[in-house]
């Protein structure tokens, strides 16, 4: 079996994961998914979601969403590369179906998976999309969902990018850990180079660009938009709605 691609920073950005899941809870977690903005995304994809079958996300985390679907009456499975993360987990709930492994070799057979599930996960490697995708497209039964969010680079993020430009500073938010963006036309390429068809393309997470300006955006809690984001975001999705996303949903087909 081939090793899975790695750039420079994929031992640095795993690190940073590891100690970002050290200070975090599923508690906390599980409050961001009951945000509006995180329901909103929900609710987009969950149609295309067997009950069936088995559903990967591949890149848990500490399992919110996993915890989530799990509740709704799916059969959902997590897998991530920072292990504590899924220590973390099984603390909260032993019986989550939880498994450390790299989402360029995944422990399943050829067309075995009901839906695979990527949420934040595949920006971080900086030799792109495509080996993570195309082992999704393997682990996928014929008819196989790819439900899939990506950050885009909006305009707030290429005002943060200008800046640490012009004052020579590095691209990237930590040397260490790796963090990139896609156009909807480069995330869309990508998708169907893969070989899935594309099924939604939809820009999502308005008010959590809000967020990142800081000030009356941010409420109390853990990433927690306040009233004045949320509404504005809203006015935001409809009228300049590839302007300010924070990320896009991408829902693919096998």
């Amino acid at each position: 079996m081939t090793q899975p691609p790695r750039g420079d920073r994929y031992d640095s950005t795993r690190q940073a994961w590891e100690d970002i899941w050290q200070h975090a809870s599923v508690e906390r977690d599980l409050a961001t998914v009951d945000s509006p903005r995180a329901q909103e995304t929900l609710q987009a994809y969950l149609p295309y979601l067997p009950k069936d079958t088995p559903i990967l996300e591949a890149g848990s985390g500490l399992s919110a969403i996993l915890i989530t679907l799990r509740r709704l009456g799916y059969h959902a499975i997590g897998l991530d590369y920072a292990v504590n993360a899924l220590h973390t987990s099984h603390q909260y709930d032993p019986t989550l179906p939880l498994m450390g492994g790299d989402v360029h070799r995944l422990p399943f057979a050829d067309n075995t998976l009901g839906a695979y599930l990527s949420f934040g996960v595949l920006e971080h490697f900086e030799h792109g999309l495509g080996p993570a995708l195309t082992e999704a497209y393997r682990v996928l039964r014929p008819g196989g969902v790819l439900v899939l969010t990506i950050p885009y680079p909006n305009v707030v993020y290429r005002l943060v990018e200008w800046r640490r430009k012009q004052r020579g500073g590095s691209l990237l938010t930590d040397d260490n850990f790796y963090e990139s963006s896609y156009t909807r036309h480069a995330l869309c390429s990508a998708v169907e180079l893969a070989g899935f068809k594309l099924e939604r393309v939809q820009p999502t997470s308005h008010s959590y660009t809000l967020y990142g300006l800081g000030g009356p955006f941010r409420a109390p809690g853990y990433y927690q938009t306040s009233r004045l984001a949320e509404w504005l975001g809203k006015v935001l999705r409809d009228i300049l709605p590839w302007a300010f996303n924070f990320s896009t949903l991408v829902v693919g087909r096998k």
